[in-house]
């Protein structure tokens, strides 16, 4: 038997964390940290699928660990709050745009080029889709509209920050005289509510809604006498 002295040790026990070197440490924080990740990114890509369907209402703890297999405590760990889910799901939309439409159509020139080819990578953003129910922000900006708060903040300030997009484009288009004089701002309006209608007009089987609103939009770009 072992002196009152010595370490009481179970040899099927194993080390436990404070045993670890620094770096057997950090690696194991690094996994947690890669396994957190990949869990969120599964949640709210099947969150943003959710939302373009049915609204960000939809989007709930239960719901999503129902749909992509994973525990709802899980889930519920990683956003705390159905709210702090939501605007989660609202910046991952956002990015998952600019991945598609934005940022693709930079290699573009300023002007009637960029504004061409941000229209290009809108139309297959709307038809492949990128989410399951067409245009995230189309889907969910009418929820939303008369409901304060810090979800419909995020959702105006993406609509605003794509506007202003459009705008930069439509004021340089201008100033270089590719095209005529215009109200930019009821222009970028224009524009957008034509893709909103189109996104609606195409998820509800009219073909052709996407081709109508580009040819409407060409009908801006006009270039000076």
């Amino acid at each position: 038997m072992g002196s009152a002295t010595e370490p009481v040790t179970s040899p099927s026990s194993g080390p436990g964390p404070s045993a670890l070197l620094p770096q057997e440490q950090t690696e194991v924080t690094d996994k947690r940290l890669l396994r957190g990740a990949r869990t969120r990114k599964i949640v709210l890509r099947q969150a943003v699928d959710v939302a373009s369907l049915e609204g960000l209402g939809s989007v709930s703890f239960g719901r999503l660990a129902l749909d992509t297999g994973l525990s709802k405590a899980g889930i519920q760990t990683l956003f705390k709050t159905k709210e702090i889910l939501q605007l989660s799901a609202v910046e991952f939309a956002r990015g998952l745009f600019i991945d598609a439409v934005i940022r693709p159509a930079k290699t573009a020139p300023h002007g009637v080029a960029r504004l061409r080819a941000l229209l290009d990578h809108w139309i297959v953003y709307a038809e492949t889709p990128l989410f399951a129910g067409g245009c995230f922000r189309a889907a969910n900006l009418a929820e939303f509209d008369s409901r304060p708060g810090p979800v419909r903040d995020a959702l105006f300030h993406d609509q605003r920050e794509w506007r202003e997009v459009i705008a930069v484009e439509l004021r340089h288009a201008v100033e270089s005289g590719e095209i005529a004089e215009l109200d930019i701002e009821l222009a970028v309006f224009q524009v957008d509510a034509l893709l909103c209608a189109a996104n609606t007009a195409f998820q509800t089987g009219d073909a052709e809604a996407v081709g109508k609103a580009r040819r409407i939009i060409e009908g801006l770009l006009v270039p000076p006498r």
